[in-house]
């Protein structure tokens, strides 16, 4: 529990609180003199440094706003995270998990890119022991964390596997086909490279044409997103039923169309249509002429190969702003498998991202479980008890 001698003090008066400085992404490297460290962590590494010396980071923007990082020596903070610079004398770790502890995320404000403010979190206060009794609570959790965090750092690289893996499969299999013996031939298309010998190549023109058809309010209103696909639009708010407000503004997607956001194609975002709905006027709608597995389609357009086509393709001035309009997605070139094949590829790309996913979620919810325990150990080891700091 808190000793007599402890201390509630506002956090401006321990640490002087900032934000970093910008830096072109083009500038952060694998390799460097300096490691980056942006609002969740090490970005990369630079040529410069912002800071010298042992630093607590807090991140400032975005969901994860309000989490905990550390960096020492010469390092680049860029404007993504706060630097607490000491004022006095304390134990760096023990001043970095107590405000850990107070969970610093819940003073997030909101808007489109949840922030935090400097102006919040330097009044909050914090009970400060004395410096011998920082330094036991620092060995204290040094020795309780470590290898939990261990765990939670592996846990977390396999996800990342998982991602990748679950990427590198989807995009094998719509690309390649099911059979590894079956002969190969040039495509003839750059970004396709090789393909089954028995499959065609078609202009997407060829099995599609655009839909712009308006004005249906009885139909709910769909989404495109970069690693779901076609769904149906989340609203924060119950109360507002999932209809457009002005269907005659708004597309309607059928199942079985393909549909794509003009601006984050190159990024993904693309789908089969899994049921009737409306869709953004700045949204693209293919209905398939030909006979056709949309869901095929909808997988083959969702891949690396694909997305970096897309954007070669795409018209803007600004890189995160480009467009890619009907015309020049109809110009594309696909393989196309037999019909049947393309059917057995998304039965196959269906179950194996099944199993992944399975593994995913259960991978998600131990380093849940961790990080409660990491939360619990480190409120205990602060002051004893939980949530006591603050």
């Amino acid at each position: 529990m808190n000793g007599p001698s402890w201390r509630r003090l506002k956090l401006k008066y321990l640490v002087a609180l900032k934000s970093g400085d910008a830096i072109d992404g083009k500038d952060i490297k694998d390799e460097g003199d300096y490691p980056v460290y942006g609002g969740n962590g090490l970005r990369g590494y630079t040529g410069g440094f912002t800071h010298e010396g042992d630093r607590i980071l807090i991140g400032r923007q975005g969901a994860l706003c309000g989490n905990i990082n550390y960096a020492s020596g010469k390092f680049w903070a860029t404007e993504h995270a706060i630097v607490a610079t000491p004022r006095q004398d304390f134990n760096t770790t023990w001043l970095g998990e107590a405000l850990r502890a107070l969970n610093l995320n819940q003073y997030a404000q909101s808007a489109a890119q949840p922030g935090i403010a400097v102006e919040v979190i330097e009044n909050l206060e914090v009970m400060v022991p004395p410096p011998p009794e920082q330094d036991r609570i620092a060995r204290r959790l040094w020795a309780s964390l470590s290898n939990l965090n261990r765990l939670v750092v592996a846990k977390r690289a396999l996800l990342d596997l998982l991602t990748e893996k679950r990427r590198t499969l989807m995009a094998h299999v719509v690309a390649r086909g099911l059979d590894p013996e079956a002969p190969m031939r040039d495509s003839g298309v750059d970004w396709l490279g090789k393909i089954p010998a028995h499959w065609q190549v078609s202009r997407i023109a060829w099995l599609f044409e655009e839909r712009d058809e308006r004005g249906r309010p009885d139909l709910p209103l769909l989404e495109v997103s970069i690693h779901g696909g076609v769904r149906l639009r989340e609203f924060s708010d119950d109360r507002i039923e999932q209809t457009a407000a002005d269907p005659n503004s708004y597309k309607v997607a059928e199942q079985g169309d393909i549909c794509f956001n003009k601006m984050r194609m190159w990024q993904g975002a693309v789908g089969a249509v899994p049921q009737h709905g409306l869709v953004s006027p700045d949204y693209v709608v293919a209905r398939p002429t030909a006979a056709l597995d949309s869901e095929y389609f909808g997988r083959l357009f969702q891949t690396p190969a694909c997305s970096a086509e897309a954007g070669r393709r795409s018209h803007g001035i600004v890189w995160d702003r480009l467009r890619l309009y009907w015309e020049e997605f109809r110009d594309m070139a696909v393989p196309v498998p037999p019909l049947v094949e393309q059917r057995e590829i998304v039965e196959e790309a269906n179950r194996a991202a099944a199993e992944i996913d399975a593994l995913r979620r259960a991978t998600e919810t131990t380093v849940s479980l961790l990080e409660e325990r990491r939360t619990s150990l480190i409120a205990e080891a602060i002051c004893g008890a939980p949530h006591c700091a603050g």
